[in-house]
């Protein structure tokens, strides 16, 4: 050992994604005094719209943590710092002082909107490092997740291993404070995801009975509970607001006899069983048909400019209610999906939503909003738009209602469908083709066929 420990690096929080200018320690990876390696996740943040591991570019001794669990970090201000180490103690580090520089130039391979540690666009990008699954004793190994990042597997008791000897695969930060909410011990679950992955119905499924949990940030105040405005539930208040402040929202809606597109997706289910189509892609889909013919609907208004933007692409949100609150995930281009494309985008984009495994690109950039509220059981709504869309469709449940048939009284499969609508970007009539093309649609899906 000589020369001494070269200068400090102070590692500020970096750029989480497009309007995040803060995110929340949950838990730190590291202590003071640990060895760090290029990469290495150091803490575990939550932004108003993901649960994700910040890697840190340096490798050395850290000499500081800047931040508590349960502090608001602002982005751009000093998360951790790191004491490079002496010659000597590089080698052991990151395969010496030359393969230390050289993996600090390349940059992180960790999926963070708006960061690298390479400087430029042409920056070589590494593939993240992929520990073995098998965990030694305990501690946390490394697994690649579906979003193309890089998730930590977190083994919850001291042998790190699950009922067969396997190591605990967890993905889903979610999840793992799903577990330690409940008393579950994470061990002790196999999971029936991918690869042995626990999800949240296997924690589910072990606690049966529901758990209340109030906010991790719940205040008891004389009896009232206090719930500060922060995280995601600050970003949807302000983002909610901010629609109904700025667009002149018109609802409109319209029943609709849900029998035929009922038929026909359990006939295209039963053709291909492998690939089935869910009721919510075939809405996709009527929805991509109905923005083709009525294009002012794909569109944002850019205020300052004074001008309505009609976008080239559809860019599909779906809402989705999940544990830290709706989300919208976007699927991107989805008008150059095919149906069971649709689908199975829908199935994995939905899912990632709810287990927090999303990174933040995936839930902005949206031109077109879907919401399936009938999944709580009820037919209409007034939805908000999300802004800077123009415009949202409503699904409501699908149920037994009396409906005329060829002048007869029969029982059929009815569904609402709402549509508000920015009336900035157009009129009633665009706004009534839209939805009653959409209508027709399900009630007659030859209408939608003939459309593509």
């Amino acid at each position: 050992m000589g020369g001494g420990l070269m200068s400090e690096r102070v590692f500020l929080l970096p750029d989480l994604g497009e309007g995040l200018s803060e995110a929340e320690i949950v838990e730190w990876r590291v202590a003071v005094g640990d060895t760090v390696t290029v990469d290495q996740a150091v803490v575990e943040v939550e932004t108003a719209k993901a649960v994700v591991d910040v890697p840190c570019p340096y490798a050395g001794r850290v000499v500081a943590l800047h931040g508590t669990a349960g502090e608001v970090r602002p982005v751009g201000q000093p998360l951790i710092t790191i004491a490079s180490p002496e010659a000597g103690e590089a080698e052991s580090v990151s395969g010496g002082p030359m393969v230390n520089r050289e993996q600090e130039r390349a940059g992180s391979g960790n999926v963070l909107i708006g960061y690298g540690t390479g400087h430029g666009g042409t920056a070589r990008r590494r593939r993240p490092r992929v520990a073995p699954t098998k965990a030694a004793s305990g501690g946390a190994t490394w697994t690649e997740a579906a979003s193309g990042g890089v998730a930590r597997t977190e083994a919850a008791s001291s042998s790190g291993l699950g009922p067969a000897g396997e190591s605990v695969r967890v993905i889903s930060p979610i999840v793992r404070r799903l577990a330690r909410q409940r008393g579950v011990d994470l061990a002790a679950l196999r999971g029936t995801g991918r690869g042995g992955v626990i999800r949240r119905a296997d924690v589910e499924a072990a606690t049966p009975a529901p758990v209340t949990v109030p906010a991790a940030n719940a205040v008891p105040v004389d009896g009232d509970v206090i719930v500060p405005l922060t995280g995601i539930r600050k970003v949807i208040a302000d983002k909610l607001s901010r629609s109904r402040q700025e667009i002149p929202e018109v609802t409109i809606w319209v029943d609709a006899d849900a029998t035929a597109l009922l038929e026909t997706r359990a006939t295209i289910n039963a053709a291909n069983p492998a690939e089935p189509v869910s009721i919510l892609a075939l809405f996709a889909r009527i929805c991509l048909s109905g923005l083709r013919r009525y294009p002012q609907l794909n569109a944002r208004v850019d205020s300052a400019a004074q001008r309505i933007i009609q976008s080239a692409g559809v860019h599909l949100g779906i809402a989705a209610q999940t544990d830290r609150g709706l989300v919208v995930p976007v699927l991107r281009d989805a008008q150059q999906l095919t149906t069971a494309g649709l689908a199975a985008a829908l199935a994995e984009t939905t899912a990632a939503a709810r287990a927090g495994t999303l990174p933040p690109n995936r839930l902005t950039g949206g031109t077109f909003t879907l919401n399936n509220y009938g999944v709580f059981g009820v037919d209409g709504s007034t939805p908000i738009i999300n802004h800077p869309e123009a415009a949202l469709l409503g699904v409501g449940r699908i149920v037994d209602k009396p409906w005329v048939v060829d002048g007869q009284l029969a029982v059929r499969k009815v569904t609402q469908l709402s549509l508000t609508f920015d009336h900035r970007v157009c009129d009633g009539g665009v706004a009534g083709g839209f939805l009653r093309h959409v209508a027709d649609c399900v009630e007659r899906p030859a209408v939608l066929i003939a459309n593509l």
